[in-house]
């Protein structure tokens, strides 16, 4: 089931919820993966308007939704328990010089919220944790104005290459899993060593 929507707007998540409530039942699980970064530039030449619509995507969006799963699965509102997984990035540990700081500042604005959240919600049925993937074969280079920047940059990797977006998800899937039941609050590194 796909529901088009903004992550940013509350109203549009609030609308995506109550479609996959009628369409799903209760959910048990939310991934926060909606990520968005613009052309590469140096901080001096970052607009306000970017900087807004880098953060509503990139960490309003989080909110949002997780606020919403949290209404549905927290024990304490007469759910089930359940697991959410953050999608930050290896970008908010490295910055990002010269390309996108705005972007790995957001990122980094995830990690704070998934170790934050992640106390807040524990003793009421709910894991969260994030996955932050490194240099990653995906179409958003492309966006920041770089279509092979993952071929630029590999070298840089210990394990000299870029990473496919199955191994990513794989990572997510056991965060998301009973294997990984006594896992709260942590910040998995899928980034080839770098």
């Amino acid at each position: 089931m796909a529901v088009a929507g903004d992550v940013g707007s509350e109203s549009d998540v609030e609308r995506l919820f109550a479609e996959v409530d009628r369409a799903l039942g209760p959910i048990t699980a939310l991934v926060n993966n909606a990520g968005i970064l613009e052309r590469q530039m140096r901080v001096e030449h970052m607009d306000a308007g970017r900087l807004g619509r880098v953060l509503a995507t990139n960490v309003i969006g989080s909110f949002l939704c997780s606020r919403e799963a949290i209404r549905r699965m927290s024990t304490r509102h007469g759910g089930q328990g359940g697991a959410i997984v953050n999608v930050p990035s290896a970008a908010a540990r490295l910055g990002s010089p010269n390309e996108y700081v705005d972007y790995a500042a957001a990122k980094g604005a995830l990690d704070s919220f998934t170790i934050g959240l992640a106390k807040e919600v524990a003793a009421e049925g709910i894991r969260v944790n994030a996955v932050r993937p490194g240099v990653i074969y995906t179409e958003i280079h492309a966006s920041g104005g770089e279509p092979e920047r993952v071929e630029r940059v590999k070298a840089a990797v210990p394990m000299q290459r870029g990473g496919q977006a199955e191994e990513v998800a794989r990572a997510i899937l056991w965060l998301l899993s009973e294997e990984a039941s006594y896992t709260t609050a942590a910040l998995l590194d899928v980034s080839g060593g770098r």
